[in-house]
């Protein structure tokens, strides 16, 4: 790289606002698809929560968020070329704060006091507007996100971009933090546009950025987090063939972590380490400092040091058993546990369904670890498993199904303090205690005579209509495509909520008065079932007694409601008759005729999560 060009490189701390105000970026179209998963959006909301609080009091005025502490995101490279801004790194977090800004504007819309972030989105020349991160392909996808209806685009066949987009804004729209809700919002959203740092590296030619990126990425000397905690770990060890034993083992277990996520070793700690130790977490009062839980997920390496006498790491042997065998047990658990969140098998069937459902990684993978010991076997620790797996996924159900916010703050507490009652319990302790839990929910089966599809539950009911429609298949010896209905297989087995009233209103004015009442009765579970995608493009408009001949031959939810159903299907017939569940034809579907399939679908789940499995293990 020349003298002259390293003088037109230029790295300088930008705020959020200074990175986006009126300012419109490119990518280069061999970038990589924006790849955000849950896992990382929920770590950003967590750690901007965090930091904001800690610095928030409820007697501040909106100008003392000026003197609040500041939070790096991280560095981006632009080039400059031709009057142009192109991203060659940063994309992923440009487009993640993007899609934060337009929630933070789509939620403060109808509050007293906003702040404007609009030029922070898009900005306009020559009357006409244009979005700042200027990416063809997700135009469309963004209008809709930023004139907040969301819940009516379909990203199918738009591209993996598209889809990751759409999903990661649903994913903010469920997870946002209410502690940053309501008064406080403006006071974040300022912080968020001023205090949010990046560190912008500007150059004048693709060639210094991409140098620049390459040398970033391939010759850094940092040690990571995970590095560091081996070579005090290893430093403690004495004899050197333990010494030598370990760091072969260490190597090996790290590699297998980072075939999961370049980043899962990170993960893998903040897991153990929560599941086995942590002790204490900051309390939710504005300006509360960190404790075990979050310092474990900010700086672990160090936490860990600083804890070692509690952790009974005081001799050269203590720290040789704790890298030996904990290390190796609990990464290996790890493994397990990830292994059966993104591939269903039957045993462990529900950590797939909380991986589907969205829970929070950083709450259930440390949940599962919690209770099991380095003692236990192979049949113990899946016992466990599903044990907290089952607890967990009952507790997801019963609090959507009533309408109760699953975002991070709103369980955190509850979720550390499961954590530290369950660990290393027995069978028999651990399901005891998880079925007085949910004995005792406040919350129960009964909102499901309530539920109705809107805007920001449309994954949690395909969701719960798979689970529904799997049960009843699972139980009349019918193979089910489980992974199919919540949407995990490929786009050719894609299914979709289905509505069985079709949108015409004219048919239901006999019932309904008012076209608003009839939609909001429509959108009831009751109403709906799961058909693959591209059914109601054929038949969505078809009066019910039309489409009924064509659910016979979908899956059994569907049959169930065709008397074909109920005629030389001894299997089915069967299970009507041991279940006593209120199955029953429909040849005609009414108003009522939605209450009965409400009133079974109720009657379906309570057998699902029902308290009388919590017993099956022990």
């Amino acid at each position: 790289m020349s003298i002259s060009h390293l003088e037109a490189i230029k790295a300088d701390a930008r705020t959020v606002r200074e990175i986006l105000d009126k300012n419109k970026y490119e990518i280069d179209v061999f970038q990589r698809e924006y790849e955000w998963q849950r896992k990382h959006i929920e770590q950003l909301l967590a750690d901007l929560e965090t930091r904001f609080l800690s610095n928030y009091k409820e007697y501040h005025e909106r100008k003392d968020v000026a003197e609040y502490s500041r939070y790096f995101l991280g560095p981006i490279i632009i080039s400059l070329k031709d009057n142009k801004r192109t991203i060659i790194d940063g994309q992923q977090r440009l487009t993640s704060i993007t899609l934060l800004l337009i929630y933070l504007n789509n939620l403060q819309r109808n509050s007293q006091e906003t702040v404007d972030i609009n030029d922070l989105i898009l900005s306009e020349k020559y009357s006409v507007k244009s979005y700042n991160l200027q990416i063809p392909d997700r135009k469309e996808c963004i209008d809709a996100l930023y004139n907040n209806r969301y819940e009516d685009y379909d990203a199918t066949n738009k591209g993996e971009s598209v889809e990751n987009v759409l999903r990661t804004y649903h994913d903010i729209v469920e997870i946002f933090p209410d502690d940053l809700k309501g008064r406080v919002l403006p006071y974040f959203i300022d912080w968020l546009i001023d205090n949010v740092t990046f560190v912008e590296i500007k150059t004048y030619t693709d060639e210094d950025a991409y140098t620049i990126f390459e040398t970033m990425n391939d010759r850094g000397l940092n040690l990571t987090p995970t590095e560091m905690l081996k070579g005090y770990l290893l430093s403690n060890i004495d004899p050197p063939e333990q010494k030598l034993e370990v760091n072969e083992l260490w190597k090996k277990r790290i590699f297998e972590l980072k075939q999961i996520d370049k980043e899962e070793d990170l993960e893998f700690f903040k897991c153990w380490f929560r599941a086995k130790y942590a002790q204490t977490i900051r309390p939710g009062r504005a300006g509360a400092e960190n404790e075990d839980f979050e310092k474990i997920a900010t700086r672990f390496h160090s936490w860990m040091r600083d804890s070692r006498e509690t952790i009974g790491l005081r001799k050269s042997a203590d720290f040789y058993h704790f890298t030996r065998k904990d290390f190796d047990f609990y990464s290996t658990l790890y493994v397990k546990i990830h292994n059966a969140s993104v591939s269903f098998e039957n045993a462990l069937d529900q950590i797939y369904c909380l991986e589907e459902r969205g829970f929070a990684r950083s709450f259930y993978f440390p949940l599962l670890a919690a209770p099991v010991t380095t003692s236990d076997d192979e049949d113990t620790i899946g016992k466990k498993l599903a044990l907290v797996s089952r607890f967990l996924e009952t507790f997801l159900v019963y609090r959507a199904v009533n309408y109760r916010t699953l975002a991070y703050s709103s369980i955190r507490y509850t979720m550390f303090s499961l954590i530290k009652e369950i660990r290393n319990k027995t069978v028999r302790d651990l399901a005891s205690i998880l079925k007085d839990k949910v004995s005792n929910f406040d919350d129960k089966l009964d909102g499901i005579m309530y539920l109705a599809l809107h805007g920001q539950n449309r994954r949690f009911i395909r969701f719960l209509l798979a689970r529904i429609t799997r049960h009843i298949e699972t139980k009349c010896g019918v193979a089910s495509r489980f992974v199919d209905y919540v949407n995990r297989g490929d786009n050719s087995k894609r299914y979709e909520i289905e509505h069985i009233w079709s949108d015409r209103f004219e048919e239901h004015k006999d019932e309904f008065a008012q076209k608003e009442e009839f939609q909001n009765f429509r959108n009831k579970i009751g109403d709906l079932i799961l058909i693959p995608e591209g059914f109601n493009q054929s038949y969505g408009l078809l009066p019910y007694e039309q489409k009924l001949v064509h659910y016979y031959g979908q899956n059994l939810l569907a049959k169930s409601l065709s008397p074909y159903c109920y005629e030389k299907n001894p299997s089915f017939e069967k299970y009507v008759r041991e279940s006593r569940l209120p199955f029953k034809p429909h040849e005609h579907f009414k108003r009522n005729d939605i209450v009965e399939r409400q009133k079974l679908y109720q009657r379906i789940c309570e057998q699902i999560w029902s308290l009388d499995a919590f017993d099956e293990f022990v």
